[in-house]
């Protein structure tokens, strides 16, 4: 059965999608089976794996409407994806008024579970009601984390928040990760913020770190992973090392 894993950080501009989209890519090319659910409805991840995000069929439609989750599935040469689309700018809303809300993605992704090693959900930049969905679907939460220094703000409340779904919605919910992204170890401050996070979250960072790197914030607009786009820069080796790492911490 496949591991979910959701990507979260209600903090935006964090790395939270060029996550998602590379380190499924790099699952992918290490020979595992990968689905890149989108869960945000600016659906950057969707074109980021180069899938079109006007697409008719995509989680919303899996979630809200009765498309069974394989119908909507697109396969790349990077990975899978269950797109999203700007239908699911409503869903917030929509999501509201149905029962059992907060469990309609766990639902959703339960019938293709068996076919992948891990799907990951790249979460929108809150902590309201999609997000909460994908905390109720996932068995473990990656938070990428910003060397900047507004980087702890919030943090506080993501681990309430995870909490509380913990308590009352999804009791195996664990910590997967904490990944230091956008960093720039020539600064103090990054140094500063990477002691404190490490503090913060005691063994749980990813020695791994992602630079920032131009090639990086490049690769999107090519439709590509940045594997594909750039194979030799920075920031491809730092997710080929982080796909390895996470794949040595799914063994012990």
């Amino acid at each position: 059965m496949g591991k979910i894993v959701a990507i979260v950080n209600q903090k935006g501009g964090v790395g939270k999608t060029t996550t998602c989209v590379n380190l499924t890519a790099a699952l992918t090319e290490a020979g595992k089976r990968v689905l890149l659910c989108d869960f945000d409805p600016q659906a950057n991840a969707t074109s980021g794996m180069g899938v079109d995000k006007t697409v008719s069929k995509g989680i919303y439609e899996v979630v809200i409407g009765d498309v069974p989750a394989d119908h909507a599935i697109v396969q790349t040469r990077w990975g899978d994806v269950l797109p999203s689309n700007k239908a699911l700018a409503g869903a917030g809303v929509e999501l509201i008024a149905l029962e059992q809300r907060e469990s309609l993605l766990r639902k959703a992704l339960a019938s293709v579970r068996d076919m992948y090693d891990f799907i990951f959900i790249d979460c929108p930049p809150s902590l309201e009601l999609l997000t909460l969905n994908a905390l109720c679907a996932a068995d473990s939460v990656l938070v990428p984390v910003q060397g900047e220094y507004y980087a702890l703000e919030g943090l506080s409340d993501l681990m309430n928040t995870i909490r509380l779904v913990r308590r009352s919605l999804n009791t195996k919910l664990e910590l997967e990760g904490v990944l230091l992204t956008m960093f720039d170890g020539r600064t103090n401050l990054a140094l500063q913020v990477a002691e404190e996070v490490k503090h913060y979250f005691p063994g749980n960072v990813y020695a791994t770190v992602v630079p920032r790197n131009v090639r990086l914030s490049e690769a999107p607009s090519h439709g590509k992973p940045i594997a594909a786009y750039d194979r030799t820069s920075r920031g491809a080796e730092a997710y080929t090392a982080l796909a390895a790492e996470f794949l040595k911490r799914q063994t012990h």
